[in-house]
This record gives C-alpha cells, structure tokens and sequence, in this order.
C-alpha cells in the first residue's frame, strides 16, 4: 500500500512488438495509489508489448502499471530552488542547473567546478514539460492546469485566489464575493457603503488605521492611513484577487485641512487590488498628508469617488 501523498502519476500509451512508443501524460493524485494488475508475464516472449494483450488475433490495450514522483522538490534547479524551466543544462558529471544559475554561477557547476552551461539535458528537459500539475486553488474550484513551474504565473491572475477579511480579529478566507456576503451579513466593522461615480465622505481617525467601504453586499474597498514621524500615507485598495474583469476600479481620493484652507488628492486609473491587508507602510501608490497640514488633528477629512473601469 502506498503512503498518503500528492503523487505525480505517469501514463504509457500502447506498444508494439518491435517499438515501444511511450506517450508521457502526468496528472494529481491526492487520495491515495490505488494497486493496480501487472498487464504481462516477465516468461512471456518478447513478441507480445508491455500492455497489449491478444484476443482472437487483435491486439487490445490494457492498463500499464503507472510510475509515481513523489517530491516535485526534484524538478527543481539546485542552485536557485525555483522551478526548472528550459534550456536545462548539466555538466559532464550530470549535475544540472537552470540556465540563469549558469550564468550566475559563471558556467562553473555548483557541485564540482566542471564547465556547465553548453551540453543541454534534453531527457530533464522532456520530463519537466510533461509533468502536469494544477493549480494550487484546484481544492476551491480551478479547473487549470499547467506545466511544472508554470502555475505560478497563473496563481497571480486566478479568480479563485482566497481574499481575507479585513476586520481584526476575524480569521475568515473565502472567495472574493462569499467574502463581501460575509462582511456584510456579519456587520464585521462600521462601515461606509458607496456608489460607483458618487462621492463619500470619509472621516477617519488615524489611530483607527483602517476603514471600509462596501458596495452593497458586493466589493469592500479598504482606505488604511499609515502615520510616521513626518505625516500620514494614506492606500486605497479592493480587496480581490488581481483577475481579469474582477473588482476593477479606479478611483479619486482628496484631503481637506479642518477649514478647507489646504487640499490634495491623489487617483488612479486602476485601484491596486489585494487579498489581504498589509500594515506595513507602502513604497508607493499612497496620498502623503504632511503633519503641517493636520495642525495636530486626530482624524482625516477624507473624500473619495470610485467608478467601474469601463462604465
């Protein structure tokens, strides 16, 4: 019986007596190896194929006992750990690296300084692009699936990314919109509701660090102020996975002192979308308000516009 454990399973198509055409087809198994029959006697001539069997003088396919991998730790570069992605290269005693460690590496193997970053592993090479895998949201509804390495594109842009509420202290992570229906339903945080193309005041005290708005029972855009020693940033992100057509909006944000006598805005054509909060103080994309403009104020007089992309 085979141990509990993600196993890449490898087909063989049919076979000849004289040519064995090996069709390399890889697919997840994650419930456990099912046993399967030895299709063949070792005693049987040469003449009857690996997974043929004779009926009445046809020749008809049965199943080939499947060959497992285990660790995909292995289709891995050595050197970088990343994914191996062609060309694949290996010097003359075998040890392989992808070819921007060759270049890092000054085409010197890791292993044993031999010259490496001419001779290709063409057989590496095959075996990485036969090996299917899907995509780490498959157990939330991805259907994709792609060449080893290459789901990790596709992680960034898939809709079934999980987002994570924003109020603290609640743990919940579901699919973008079983997230707006549970904000809203669990009334997790006071919050603002807005309108595509309608202005909101937002008055947020800085200490509060976040505040929400919420179409009705549908996307949550977060505004979070991060205060430091010479004023305010202030981020306006949706909380939605970064997938074509989901949650896409620009918006207009602006600044007014106590009295009106000091304003800014900031805006962007498209709104930074993001699965999860982050209270680190950002790098870019923000509103600076200076501590001058705030002449000591706890709070923020805030006003901001979203509108559809495309409306």
């Amino acid at each position: 019986m085979w141990s509990k454990a993600k196993a890449i399973k490898f087909s063989r198509g049919e076979t000849s007596s004289s040519h064995r055409n090996r069709q390399r087809v890889a697919s997840l198994v994650e419930d456990e190896a099912e046993p399967v029959e030895e299709a063949g006697d070792c005693g049987e001539s040469c003449g009857e194929g690996l997974g043929t069997a004779a009926t009445g003088g046809e020749v008809g396919e049965t199943e080939v006992p499947p060959g497992m991998l285990f660790d995909l730790d292995l289709l891995d570069c050595p050197v970088c750990c990343h994914a191996l992605t062609n060309p694949i290269f290996q010097c003359d005693n075998g040890h392989i690296a992808c070819s921007c460690c060759c270049i890092i590496l000054r085409n010197k193997c890791h292993s044993c300084t031999l010259p490496i970053g001419v001779y290709r592993n063409r057989m590496m090479e095959r075996v990485v692009e036969a090996v299917m895998v899907p995509c780490p949201n498959a157990k939330h509804g991805c259907t994709e699936k792609f060449s080893y390495g290459k789901e990790l594109v596709h992680v960034k842009q898939c809709s079934f990314a999980l987002c994570y509420c924003p109020a603290p202290g609640c743990n919940y992570a579901g699919l973008c919109n079983d997230l707006y229906r549970h904000y809203y339903a669990n009334n997790c945080r006071p919050r603002e509701c807005y309108r595509s193309g309608s202005n909101v005041a937002a008055w947020m005290r800085i200490s509060d660090k976040i505040f929400v708005l919420q179409e009705y029972k549908g996307p949550l855009v977060v505004i979070q102020c991060f205060e430091e020693e010479q004023g305010v940033y202030v981020t306006v992100n949706c909380i939605a996975p970064c997938a074509p057509g989901v949650s896409e909006f620009s918006f207009q944000i602006s600044y007014s002192s106590y009295f009106g006598e000091k304003t800014m805005s900031f805006g962007l054509r498209e709104m930074n979308r993001i699965q999860k909060v982050s209270f680190e103080t950002p790098e870019k994309d923000f509103m600076f308000v200076p501590h001058y403009f705030m002449a000591g104020r706890p709070d923020l007089k805030l006003k901001i516009c979203i509108h559809k992309r495309g409306e």
